[in-house]
C-alpha cells in the first residue's frame, strides 16, 4: 500500500474516521498541535490526547502512550519528532489502527513504508486540520 497523497483518498479517510488519537498534543493553546486538535474537535471528531506530561488537554482525559488507550482508534495523528515515528508505528500495528497521519514536518520514510506494508493508510508531512478545511470544511 503506497503512502497516500491524492485528495480523493484523503477526503475519504477524513470523512470516515471519528476517533483520532493525537500523539504529542500540547496543552499550550499557542502550539500547532493544540490548534489543529481543537479545530478537529470543534468539527465533531472525538479527540484522544496522548501526552505523558498532562492529565487533561482540551477538557479530555489524556493518555501517556497509545498503548494505554482501551477503545478503538480510527486514526493516529503525530506531532512528535520523526525519531519517535517507528515506535508509534509499532503501537499502531499492535492496536490495529488503520490510519496514520504524520503532521507537517514529521517525515520518516522507512517507518511510513513499514506501516503501509502492514495495511495502514499513511499520510505524511501534511496538516490534518488544514486538509480537513480544504477538502471537507
Amino acid at each position: 500500500m503506497p503512502i497516500i497523497t491524492d485528495d480523493a483518498t484523503i477526503r475519504e479517510i477524513l470523512a470516515q474516521v471519528r476517533r483520532i488519537a493525537v500523539v504529542g498534543l500540547s496543552p499550550d493553546p499557542e502550539r500547532p498541535s493544540n490548534g489543529a486538535a481543537k479545530g478537529m474537535l470543534d468539527a465533531g471528531y472525538d479527540i484522544i490526547p496522548v501526552n505523558p506530561n498532562a492529565d487533561r488537554i482540551l477538557g479530555r482525559k489524556t493518555f501517556a502512550d497509545l498503548r494505554y488507550i482501551g477503545d478503538t482508534i480510527n486514526m493516529v495523528t503525530v506531532f512528535r519528532d520523526p525519531a519517535h515515528v517507528p515506535d508509534i508505528v509499532e503501537a499502531c500495528i499492535e492496536k490495529g489502527v488503520r490510519n496514520l497521519w504524520l503532521q507537517e514536518g514529521v517525515v520518516h520514510q522507512e517507518a511510513a513504508e513499514y506501516a503501509a506494508e502492514h495495511g495502514i493508510h499513511v499520510i505524511m508531512d501534511r496538516c490534518m486540520y488544514k486538509e480537513f478545511q480544504r477538502l471537507l470544511g
